[in-house]
């Protein structure tokens, strides 16, 4: 406002005075760890299409086949935005040679850094700022919401993958299972129990223009899937009964029997199912019911992330009844939409959630405390995973007649 007026006339001030919207955070952007002889070492480079990859990284020859078949396969099923971490060169691939006194360094040249064998190029270290290896790269990039490291199914890598989404509580993994197993599907390994990540089995089979078929981890196929489900339907929609583009076949047949072992366990099937291959399976790995389903999770993780990006503005303003009404607002607004677009349940806003933020959640104390607490509760929907026809013979409701 001005802090005075001298002069007779009228004045138009601008004032503030509207709820802020909310926005939802993108939902398909993947990141990706894998192994090449070729581009950056340990740096997230964006990655939007497979022709700007092989330009980076080199394809099929250059790459490990999981990280080029995941890569291409990402993008033939509808993936749009990818990062890509270089963790080295894959084995049986020299690294870059070791450059001598007075000769140039080729910055593009990856060498082979850090501990642990191949589990410890995977896993990085932190080193800081410009020193980060391996996983730590995908702390610098916020808008990754998938992570993926195909192939690799060492626990200690998965478990790697599963605390780093468990930490920073914006992302979910995608797991492969072992390309084979031995004895039944009873025997299959399980990565440890955690809401943040799925787990798919088996592997499936491409085309290599070198190669000719071969068989693959699923992960970056299903993550192009994921990235496909939340552009078309949204992420409220499990990614399940979905085809796998580029799948020619599988490295086992999952019968129903042997699903009926693995689902419960929140392994996800991939079978041959109505035509095509699909995936059979929308569970996290956690036991817990509340956050059994792929959907559930991500829907989740997709509202706190909008919320919290979006309310920064809230911070340092005064803390009365004015401010929590215009919060409430705000995030019912949000929520609304959410509603209206199907990823709530209920017939009307008021069963699909709550938002309170009044002085029942904001009590003296904690205003002293510098502190404004809101209070949120979602309905979220929940896929049909089990569709059940109850069919039965009734009487003929016509007489008899001579």
């Amino acid at each position: 406002m001005a802090t005075s007026y001298l002069s007779p006339g009228v004045y138009v001030e601008e004032v503030d005075r509207g709820s802020k919207p909310i926005e939802a955070v993108g939902t398909n952007t993947v990141g990706f760890l894998g192994e090449s002889s070729k581009g950056p070492l340990n740096e997230a480079v964006l990655i939007t299409n497979w022709s700007q990859f092989v330009k980076t990284f080199g394809d099929f020859k250059d790459c490990s086949e999981h990280l080029a078949h995941a890569i291409y396969g990402f993008f033939n099923n509808g993936g749009s935005r990818c990062f890509v971490v270089n963790v080295g060169a894959p084995e049986g691939v020299h690294a870059a040679p070791k450059v001598q006194a007075g000769e140039k360094k080729d910055e593009k040249a990856p060498v082979q850094v850090g501990g642990g064998g191949r589990d410890g190029l995977f896993i990085g270290r932190d080193g800081g700022p410009g020193a980060r290896t391996g996983l730590k790269c995908m702390d610098e990039v916020d808008e990754i919401a998938i992570l993926c490291a195909p192939g690799q199914i060492s626990p200690a890598v998965q478990d790697a993958l599963l605390s780093h989404c468990e930490t920073r509580k914006d992302r979910f993994a995608i797991l492969d299972s072992p390309e084979t197993i031995t004895g039944g599907v009873d025997k299959l390994p399980k990565p440890r129990d955690s809401k943040y990540g799925a787990y798919y089995f088996p592997w499936i089979q491409v085309y290599d223009p070198d190669k000719g078929n071969i068989f693959v981890p699923p992960a970056g196929h299903i993550a192009g899937v994921y990235s496909r489900t939340d552009s078309e339907r949204g992420v409220h929609k499990a990614p399940a009964n979905e085809i796998i583009r580029g799948a020619l076949g599988m490295k086992y047949n999952v019968s129903k029997g042997e699903q009926d072992l693995l689902n419960p366990k929140g392994i996800n099937a991939i079978r041959f199912m109505n035509g095509a291959i699909r995936i059979w399976g929308a569970r996290t790995l956690s036991t817990d019911p509340s956050w059994r389903y792929i959907n559930v999770r991500r829907l989740f993780i997709m509202v706190e992330s909008s919320i919290e990006r979006a309310t920064q503005w809230v911070v340092f303003e005064p803390n009365d009844h004015r401010l929590w009404k215009r919060v409430q607002r705000t995030i019912a607004s949000f929520l609304t939409l959410l509603w209206r677009q199907g990823a709530l349940m209920g017939t009307s806003p008021e069963q699909a959630f709550y938002v309170k933020c009044d002085d029942e959640t904001n009590p003296p104390e904690v205003i002293d405390a510098g502190q404004l607490v809101v209070e949120i509760g979602l309905a979220p929907v929940k896929p049909a995973e089990f569709v059940i026809f109850r069919i039965g013979q009734m009487a003929s409701g016509g007489g008899v007649e001579e």
